[in-house]
C-alpha cells in the first residue's frame, strides 16, 4: 500500500506530493501547490482556472460554449454567461457583473438564512411545539373539570326527581288516610244500625207471641226508619299518570355541551430579524434595466405576477400578463365588458380585480373569473392582496359625500371597516377618485388618496400613523399620487404622474428621495418583484419600465 496515499494521510498535490496544497483547477479538478501552478497553466491545450483551495467549485462551464468558463452573470436572464455570450443578441442590451460578485452575495445570504434558521425560526418553532404539551394538559383537566359539572348537575336533578317522588308518596299517603277515616265511620254507621235492627227484630218477634194488650198497644214501628239505607260511598282511587318521556327535551332541560371549536389562526407576526431581508440600499443613480412595450393606447396598473411575469391593465376591459423575455402571455376580459378599476395578485399567483360598473371584486383561476364579492351603495376602486391571505379594498360610497374606507374581507366575509380616526375625523376624502392600496411589510395600510392630496398610512388595527402630503419643501406645489407599493425594506414607493417622478419614503413616512431621472413621462401604476426592482405603468408612452433603484 502506498503510505503517501492512505486515507490517514493528508491532501497533497496531484503533481508533486507536496502536503496541504493551497490552489486548486476548478476545470481539471485538481490539487496544486503554488510551485506546480505555473507549470499546470502551461498546458495551453485547454482551459484553466486557478483559484484557492476554499472557493474549488466555483467555477461554472458556459452551456453555450463548453470550453469556455462563466466569469459573468446576466442580471436580466438571471443566469451565468461566459465573456463570449455577451456579445449575442440574445443578450444584447443586459447588465452584467461578475459571477464572483453574485457568489459572495448569494454565499452571505445563505450565511444569513443559517442564522436565521439557527438564531430565530427554529427556536420559535421549538417554543411553538413545546407548548402542546401544555396545551393537552390543559385540554385533559378542562374535559375533567366539565365532565365533573356534568356529574354535579346529575345529582342536583336526581336529588330534584327524589323530591318529587316523595311529595307524590305523601300525598297519595294522605289521600289514602282521609279515605279510610270516612270509610271508617261508614263502617261504624252501619254497624250501630245493625245492632239497632237486630234489638228491634228480637223485640218484635216477642210482640208477635204475647198477649200483652199493654205491650202490643205501645208498640211503634221502625221499619220506614230501617227501609231508608245507608248512603252508597262511591270513591275515585287516584291514579299516577306518568308524562312521556321526550329525550330531547329532557337533553335541553339538562343542559348541553358547547360546540369544540378548533380555530387555526396565523401567527399575526412575522419573525424579523437584522438578517431577514437584504440590506438593498438606495443606489444613487437609478437605472431602466428594460422596457415593455404594450399594444395598449393607455397603461394604468402594472402588478408582478413573478419576477418575470407581469400583469398590465389599461382604461380598456383588457387585462394582459407579459413575460419580460417572451411579451405577452395571455390576455383575459373582464366579465362586465368594462375597465376594471384597480388589480392584484394573491399569494397563491390567482388575479384579482375591482369593476366599478357592477361594484364587484372578481378573481380569475384558470382563465374562469368568479365574483367573490358584490357591494351595495359603494363603488370598489383600489385592491390588494395582503400578506395573511386577506383582501383590502379602497371604496366610496354612491352620494360622493359619504367619507371614502377601506375594508379587510377574508374571502367574501368583511371582517374590517377602516374609515375615521380615533377621534372620529374622517380618514380619506369622499369625491370618489381613484384610491391605489398597498400593504407594506410591518402590516401598515398605506393608500394613495388623489381625492385627498394625501397618501394616508395606518396600522393593521387602522390607526392612522402619518399622512404623506409630498416633500417638505414643495409644500405649496400640489401632490396628485398615483399607485402606490413598497418594498422589501418596507419603502414605500409613490407615483407622481403631474411631476413625472417616484416619491420613496421610509416606513415613518420620512421622505428619502426621488426617481427623476428615467425619463418617466405620466407614471402611475408601480409594483416592486422579489428583488426590489421597480415596475413603472407611463400612461402617456404606454410603456412598462423596469428600474433598478437599490443594490
Amino acid at each position: 500500500m502506498d503510505l503517501r496515499r492512505s486515507a490517514q494521510d493528508v491532501l497533497r498535490c496531484d503533481l508533486c506530493e507536496t502536503p496541504v496544497p493551497p490552489m486548486y483547477c476548478d476545470i481539471c479538478h485538481i490539487h496544486l501547490c503554488k510551485a506546480c501552478v505555473g507549470e499546470h497553466l502551461s498546458e495551453f491545450a485547454k482551459e484553466h482556472k486557478i483559484v484557492p483551495f476554499e472557493k474549488r467549485g466555483s467555477s461554472t462551464k458556459c452551456l453555450n460554449h463548453s470550453s469556455k468558463i462563466c466569469e459573468l452573470y446576466c442580471e436580466q436572464c438571471d443566469i451565468p454567461i461566459c465573456v463570449q455570450c455577451t456579445s449575442s443578441t440574445e443578450h444584447q442590451g443586459h447588465t452584467f457583473v461578475y459571477i464572483v460578485n453574485i457568489l459572495e452575495k448569494q454565499n452571505a445570504a445563505v450565511q444569513r438564512d443559517l442564522q436565521e434558521l439557527e438564531r430565530f425560526i427554529f427556536p420559535k418553532y421549538q417554543e411553538i411545539s413545546s407548548n402542546i404539551p401544555v396545551q393537552k394538559a390543559n385540554l385533559n383537566k378542562s374535559l375533567q373539570k366539565v365532565a365533573s359539572d356534568i356529574s354535579k348537575h346529575g345529582e342536583e336533578m336526581h336529588r330534584e326527581i327524589d323530591v318529587i317522588i316523595k311529595k307524590l308518596k305523601s300525598d297519595l299517603d294522605e289521600m289514602a288516610s282521609k279515605y279510610l277515616t270516612v270509610l271508617n265511620k261508614h263502617e261504624d254507621d252501619i254497624k250501630h244500625m245493625l245492632s239497632d235492627i237486630t234489638q228491634t227484630t228480637a223485640d218484635v218477634r216477642k210482640l208477635v207471641n204475647s198477649d200483652d194488650v199493654g205491650l202490643v198497644s205501645a208498640y211503634k214501628s221502625r221499619n220506614a226508619e230501617f227501609r231508608k239505607l245507608p248512603p252508597k260511598l262511591t270513591v275515585t282511587l287516584p291514579s299516577f299518570s306518568p308524562q312521556k318521556t321526550d329525550k330531547h327535551q329532557m337533553f335541553e332541560q339538562f343542559g348541553s355541551l358547547s360546540e369544540l371549536s378548533i380555530e387555526i389562526e396565523e401567527h399575526n407576526y412575522t419573525l424579523r430579524t437584522e438578517h431577514s431581508t437584504p440590506e438593498r440600499s438606495l443606489i444613487d443613480v437609478p437605472q431602466i434595466i428594460t422596457e415593455i412595450n404594450t399594444d395598449y393606447t393607455y397603461a394604468a396598473t402594472v402588478c408582478c405576477r413573478s419576477d418575470e411575469d407581469i400583469w398590465i391593465r389599461c382604461n380598456g376591459n383588457i387585462l394582459r400578463l407579459y413575460n419580460l423575455q417572451r411579451g405577452l402571455l395571455k390576455s383575459i376580459k373582464t366579465r362586465s365588458n368594462h375597465c376594471a378599476a384597480d388589480f392584484a395578485v394573491t399569494r397563491s399567483g390567482d388575479l384579482v380585480y375591482t369593476d366599478a360598473q357592477n361594484r364587484s371584486v372578481n378573481i380569475v383561476k384558470n382563465k374562469e373569473i368568479q365574483t367573490v364579492i358584490t357591494l351595495l351603495g359603494w363603488i370598489p376602486c383600489g385592491v390588494c392582496s395582503t400578506s395573511s391571505g386577506d383582501l383590502l379594498v379602497a371604496m366610496h360610497n354612491d352620494d360622493w359625500e359619504t367619507r371614502s374606507k377601506v375594508v379587510r374581507y377574508s374571502g367574501s366575509t368583511e371582517i374590517q371597516s377602516i374609515q375615521f380616526n380615533e377621534n372620529g375625523k374622517a380618514l380619506y376624502s369622499s369625491d370618489g377618485c381613484t384610491q391605489y392600496i398597498s400593504e407594506n411589510r410591518n402590516l401598515d395600510i398605506c393608500v394613495s388618496d388623489f381625492g385627498a392630496y394625501a397618501v394616508v398610512v395606518v396600522n393593521q388595527a387602522g390607526k392612522l400613523r402619518f399622512t404623506y402630503k409630498g416633500h417638505p419643501s414643495t409644500t405649496k406645489v400640489s401632490f396628485y399620487p398615483g399607485g402606490i407599493t413598497t418594498d422589501s425594506r418596507s419603502r414605500i414607493l409613490i407615483a407622481d404622474s403631474d411631476k413625472n417622478r417616484i416619491h420613496i419614503l421610509d416606513q415613518d413616512g420620512q421622505f428619502l428621495r426621488y426617481i427623476d431621472n428615467c425619463g418617466l413621462r405620466e407614471p402611475i401604476g408601480l409594483c416592486v418583484d422579489s428583488r426590489d426592482n421597480l415596475f413603472v405603468a407611463e400612461s402617456e408612452t404606454c410603456k412598462v419600465k423596469k428600474i433598478q433603484y437599490c443594490l
